[in-house]
């Protein structure tokens, strides 16, 4: 039992490296733009979709393909920032759950459209191999995702906490007038915010669809929930929090389902969140003061 306890804390980890990757995306978004973007399981899903094409199509390995996913998704996310967030002036939070949510409609479609509904699984050959370890297994192709989601969630804190951009960021996410007042750009920081997320839901939409298995256009419905439900316990708006709330939701999940059983580990981690929500509704590392605008 103790092994599989052990194995189960590996894995949660390991996966939940890659949730983290996927939620940092949402939960930057809220902190800067002060929307919900309800179509980030959708990008997530998007993601996985283009991968699956490049390598159907064109043979081209999975992650070698992000170097193409990645800056397609980012320019996505800026037109659909200009086009669709930017004219929401009075009530932004409210209306963007409306507009993000008719976005994820809109891909859901296009996807079925061109892919239709049969579920789909990224392949390569790190995919169905694992590497042992004493008596562990682990998948190479969830190593390599945890792996890939820690250079790029590096990368993020580098950018937010070592670049001018990042000090633009920040001043935005505490103090968006103020922020105007002191020369910030706060629509390119906005656009471009966005687009960050959305390139990071292609790199999760890579990573999600080759270790979760396999995939199809309504993968995104049960995705956000899980997303939403991290940035909650994270606090909104804290990348940090998102990081770690993604990892103790893995961690929990799988230790459940081996100790108890997969039935019940659902339930047990929402469970501990309505608790921890009680004693500290912000979340982790959120604050319970309101931003000023």
């Amino acid at each position: 039992m103790a092994s599989l306890i052990v194995q189960a804390i590996v894995a949660g980890i390991l996966t939940g490296a890659v949730y983290a990757l996927m939620a940092s995306g949402l939960t930057l978004v809220f902190g800067v733009m002060d929307i919900i973007n309800i179509a980030q399981g959708a990008f997530v899903v998007l993601g996985a979709y283009l991968s699956f094409w490049l390598e159907q199509t064109l043979g081209l390995d999975l992650f070698l393909g992000l170097f193409i996913t990645i800056p397609v998704m980012f320019v996505l996310g800026l037109i659909l920032e200009w086009a669709l967030i930017r004219p929401l002036k009075r009530d932004r939070t409210q209306l963007s759950i409306l507009v993000t949510f008719a976005i994820a409609i809109v891909i859901e479609g296009l996807l079925t459209f061109f892919f239709g509904t049969n579920e789909v699984q990224l392949t390569a050959w790190y995919t169905n191999t694992s590497l042992q370890i004493g008596s562990f297994y682990l998948p190479y192709i969830n190593l390599m995702a945890f792996g890939m989601s820690v250079v790029l969630l590096a990368a993020l804190y580098a950018l937010l906490y070592r670049t001018k951009f990042g000090r633009s960021v920040r001043a935005t996410v505490q103090n968006r007038s103020a922020a105007l007042l002191i020369g910030i750009d706060v629509e390119r920081v906005s656009a471009l915010t966005f687009g960050i997320g959305v390139a990071l839901a292609a790199a999760g939409g890579m990573a999600f669809g080759s270790t979760e298995g396999t995939f199809n256009p309504n993968s995104h419905y049960d995705l956000i929930s899980r997303l939403l439900v991290i940035i909650i316990l994270g606090g909104m708006g804290s990348v940090g929090g998102a990081m770690a709330a993604s990892v103790s939701m893995l961690v929990i999940y799988d230790v459940t389902s081996v100790v108890w059983s997969p039935v019940w580990a659902s339930t047990v981690f929402y469970a501990l969140l309505v608790v921890l929500l009680l004693f500290r509704p912000q979340g982790l590392f959120g604050k319970l003061a309101t931003r000023r605008q």
